[in-house]
């Protein structure tokens, strides 16, 4: 795979937080995803942080006009460290807007919660939230586990009338800064690939977990999961 990107706002982070953002203006925003699609054709995308109701409208135009079909949308709300990357007048936006246009929508337990506007807790109101998400209108829903109890972390994949159940080690580690933007891009490097949706998200599902397992020491917050894993220790 080789990765492009068009960003949406500098932040200025660490481990222990965001202490300042600056949204760039949607013209430049516009600018580079034309730029990136007309000249290199991306089998597949996804989105990260779109923190106003214009940036994403925005990026919705762009994909609905480029026909971007595998399109992977994380809905990123909050950092490692607790700042808000989403604005509240902003989540309706993303319902109405960015939603639709996914393949697949990959929020955690937190981020489906405010999609939803209520709690999630315990398995079986997690398989819920996916199936009620599914109603907003992509083609599939991942409900992450990361953020639940127990043992495993469990991810839950509703496409259709199909679900399944993605259960995962969980680390003892608070080194996860990036593991969500980790998964959604795996998801969106398979799909470009030509792998079949639950192909994809189990791939992903195997590669964050790596890059968590891996995870690198550095800092004195949320250190940075590891998506070089397979340069610096193999798998068998």
């Amino acid at each position: 795979m080789h990765g492009t990107s068009a960003i949406t706002a500098i932040t200025a982070q660490n481990t222990l937080g965001v202490t300042a953002i600056q949204e760039l203006p949607v013209e430049i925003i516009r600018a580079q995803i034309d730029a990136v699609v007309t000249d290199l054709a991306p089998a597949a995308a996804k989105t990260g942080m779109l923190s106003s109701v214009e940036i994403i409208e925005t990026v919705a135009a762009a994909v609905r006009e480029h026909r971007l079909a595998k399109l992977v949308v994380d809905p990123v709300m909050v950092a490692k460290g607790g700042a808000k990357l989403l604005r509240d007048e902003a989540v309706a936006a993303l319902q109405e807007l960015l939603l639709p246009l996914a393949a697949v929508v990959t929020p955690n337990l937190p981020e489906a919660e405010v999609l939803l506007g209520r709690s999630i807790s315990g398995l079986d109101e997690q398989r819920r939230a996916a199936r009620d998400l599914l109603v907003l209108g992509p083609r599939a829903v991942v409900v992450k586990g990361g953020h639940g109890e127990g043992a495993d972390s469990i991810d839950v994949l509703v496409a259709g009338d199909a679900e399944l159940e993605l259960p995962g080690q969980r680390f003892a580690t608070t080194n996860t800064h990036g593991s969500g933007c980790v998964f959604s891009a795996a998801i969106a490097a398979e799909l470009a690939k030509g792998a079949a949706l639950t192909e994809a998200v189990g791939a992903a599902k195997a590669f964050v977990s790596a890059a968590i397992e891996t995870s690198l020491e550095v800092g004195r917050g949320y250190g940075p999961v590891n998506p070089m894993f397979r340069v610096t220790q193999p798998l068998s």
